[in-house]
């Protein structure tokens, strides 16, 4: 990134007052921002010259929220590396993707309800509902 910087750095001193200011990382050699589709199509030509099969940019965004929450990383953090306004549409749109998801879930809680049954001093005694 450093290199990157100091290479669009050189370009800006190059264009002169023609420099377009946009804040962009990543920008055409004048400053403006990139057209979405050339970086679609360079993309899909790296991953092309790698040997990968072809994937869109969005589906590395899907992949990396879906492999996140695998990992049990919290909602909250998902949703803010996403840029999504709520937690409830990064669950929504998220969670039903990913089965293991769900798996690690029912097995998280069938755990604690084992772990409370293991507790109880005799077998088949009656936990109360409420306190």
């Amino acid at each position: 990134m450093r290199a990157h910087r100091q290479r669009q750095l050189q370009e800006r001193l190059a264009t002169g007052e023609a420099w377009k200011d946009t804040g962009f990382v990543f920008t055409q050699s004048d400053g403006d921002r990139l057209h979405p589709q050339h970086v679609t199509d360079q993309f899909l030509w790296l991953a092309y010259l790698a040997g990968l099969p072809p994937v869109r940019l969005h589906d590395l965004r899907h992949g990396a929220a879906s492999l996140m929450l695998a990992a049990g990383v919290e909602m909250k953090v998902v949703q803010e590396t996403l840029g999504h306004t709520s937690s409830s549409f990064t669950a929504d749109t998220y969670t039903s993707v990913f089965p293991e998801v769900a798996m690690a879930a029912a097995e998280k809680t069938a755990a604690l309800l084992l772990a409370e049954e293991e507790d109880r001093e005799e077998p088949g005694e009656v936990i109360p509902l409420r306190a």
